[in-house]
């Protein structure tokens, strides 16, 4: 591994590295997504390993508004092999044809921000189940084609060969001690982060994720692109910061709260006390706001005064005083979800997307609380996210 620190190796792949393509600079920004998503996980100083399809997942969405079957956007020289011309994206007729078979299934006006919402989609059992298998099938061949690219960056990031990163290899077969991201299976294969390298994203993600921008915009517009079409920096930056409005309504989830509210079950706001007896009383509000990450995961939505939501807290998070203040509020709106069975099962499979160590049963709404909480708070410390 590398001796310098974790600061210097990131500034010195984005701003000195050899590139052909934007594969690198898509390389340190998942690593800085998911140190952004998982900031528990630098308490430790252990390496992370980290599913290659989990970084997968993040190069769907970061290429998305790149893979326009009508107007691609051009991420690298195409090399003619053989008499053929390569593709400058390795995965990129698999990611095309992902967008085309989303665009017939949503029949609505194409954004650039969709792959970060068909990925949220995927992410979360419940929701990948309402889609079609093909388009299931086509986006487990796009996330495989990205994962598969995700090698050479891997491999050559830094001087010459493997001097940042070991080979990766499946969770079992690596060297204790090593933690893995939460719901990594034992044979899934893993990119093993340095705890110094994670700890750096952590600590500078948001800047971190500007150089990452800044970088890429600059490099996309040295790329010589299709019929000689004009692509600025600031229009790749645009296609790269753009994040989803929450396109499918939560109508499944205010379903089943809606339910208990008609069973008499009352639910309490969590930032103004409110007690909520009606469905005209609430919003279901994502407690780490959308505009940040799209977290459609269940333990990320709750009942609260309407009023409130839509006039005061918007787009932000409270204070560490507001937060701490709410955790006991949190835990009583969990503990309710567990009177639903529906509700109950989602809440389970969703905390595990997020969160490790979380014990089934009584005790099991108090715990999460406590993450989910602490997980806010770092997110918004992290980002400097407006406080109020």
């Amino acid at each position: 591994m590398s001796p310098i620190s974790g600061d210097q190796v990131i500034a010195t792949i984005l701003k000195h590295d050899n590139k052909t393509t934007s594969y690198k600079i898509a390389l340190l920004r998942a690593l800085n997504d998911l140190a952004l998503l998982y900031p528990g996980l630098a308490e430790s100083g252990q390496p992370v390993a980290v599913p290659l399809t989990r970084l997968a997942e993040l190069w769907t969405a970061y290429y998305w508004p790149f893979a326009d079957e009508h107007q691609p956007i051009y991420q690298g020289a195409r090399a003619l092999v053989a008499g053929q011309v390569r593709n400058d994206v390795s995965f990129r007729p698999d990611l095309t044809e992902l967008r085309r078979q989303w665009q017939a299934c949503v029949q609505l006006p194409a954004q650039s921000a969709d792959g970060f919402f068909l990925l949220t989609e995927m992410r979360t059992p419940r929701r990948r189940a309402t889609y079609a298998p093909e388009l299931q099938r086509t986006y487990a061949q796009a996330v495989a084609a990205a994962a598969e690219a995700l090698r050479m960056p891997i491999r050559y990031a830094g001087p010459g060969q493997w001097s940042v990163f070991d080979k990766p290899a499946r969770l079992s077969l690596l060297p204790a001690p090593v933690q893995a991201l939460p719901g990594t299976n034992p044979h899934d294969t893993c990119l093993v982060v340095p705890a110094t390298l994670w700890e750096a994203f952590q600590r500078l993600s948001l800047y971190v994720e500007a150089l990452c921008l800044h970088e890429w915009s600059l490099f996309t517009e040295t790329v010589t692109q299709p019929a000689d079409q004009l692509v600025t920096r600031g229009q790749v930056y645009t296609l790269l910061t753009t994040r989803p409005d929450n396109r499918r309504p939560l109508t499944w989830e205010r379903n089943q709260v809606d339910i208990l509210l008609h069973e008499n079950v009352r639910f309490t706001c969590p930032w103004t006390q409110k007690s909520l007896t009606k469905p005209e009383h609430y919003d279901l509000d994502h407690l780490l706001p959308l505009s940040l990450y799209p977290v459609n995961e269940l333990w990320n939505l709750l009942p609260v005064d309407r009023r409130y939501n839509q006039h005061t807290k918007r787009d932000r998070v409270p204070n560490q005083q507001g937060l701490e203040a709410a955790e006991p509020l949190l835990a009583q709106a969990y503990a309710t979800y567990q009177q639903s069975a529906s509700l109950r099962k989602v809440m389970y499979e969703d905390s595990a997307l997020r969160f490790s160590g979380l014990q089934p049963g009584l005790a099991f709404p108090t715990q999460l609380a406590h993450r989910a909480i602490s997980f806010i708070g770092e997110v918004a410390d992290a980002r400097y996210i407006q406080r109020y």
